[in-house]
């Protein structure tokens, strides 16, 4: 039941946005689009921007399902940019009212756990601290993020494609040079096994 709430939520907050910017909805309409009480709305969330939050990230956990590998993380980026774009009107209104570090705080758990199960499964034989394999996945997330901000800021008018075709090209055995250089070279296991 609660989280036929929190969509119920989301699902309020995303038709409101329609209307209105996110700067002028109050819980009180969101409540009262979503046919609950404000307690109700308190129970689940802190405010209207933990709610955002939270279907940002629901919205991604969709788009990535299964996709957090190193032969699928370009379909799982693609994902992420078509569940954005499906939401333009709740992302864009969300862009011009918040600050960008708070667009960071939404869209890094969605990167995050992409590039990170790309790394994990590329160092799983690899003799790499846990802290460096973090470096790895924060150093590519920002990377990530940023191009997804740019493509936000300039109205989603790139083919989405396309910009995950370059991120491909730059990125391509980038990770794996990564984690080679933080192991200095030794192999988990031994020799011949």
């Amino acid at each position: 039941m609660s989280q036929m709430t929190k969509r119920a939520l989301a699902a309020s907050l995303k038709n409101l946005l329609l209307q209105k910017p996110l700067n002028k909805i109050t819980i009180n309409d969101i409540a009262e689009d979503c046919g609950i009480s404000r307690m109700t709305f308190y129970y689940h969330f802190k405010d209207i921007y933990d709610l955002v939050e939270w279907a940002c990230a629901e919205d991604a956990s969709r788009a990535l399902e299964g996709k957090k590998t190193y032969d699928t993380w370009q379909e799982g980026f693609l994902n992420i940019f078509h569940a954005v774009q499906a939401n333009k009107p709740f992302i864009m209104n969300v862009y011009r009212c918040v600050s960008r570090e708070r667009i960071e705080q939404y869209l890094n758990p969605l990167i995050h756990s992409l590039i990170l199960g790309v790394v994990e499964e590329k160092s799983a034989e690899m003799a790499v601290s846990e802290g460096d394999k973090r470096f790895i996945a924060s150093f590519y997330e920002y990377a990530f993020i940023g191009v997804m901000l740019e493509w936000i800021g300039s109205g989603m008018k790139e083919d989405p494609a396309v910009l995950v075709e370059r991120t491909s090209k730059v990125v391509h055995g980038s990770i794996l040079r990564a984690l080679e250089s933080f192991r200095g070279g030794r192999p988990l296991t031994t020799p011949g096994k």
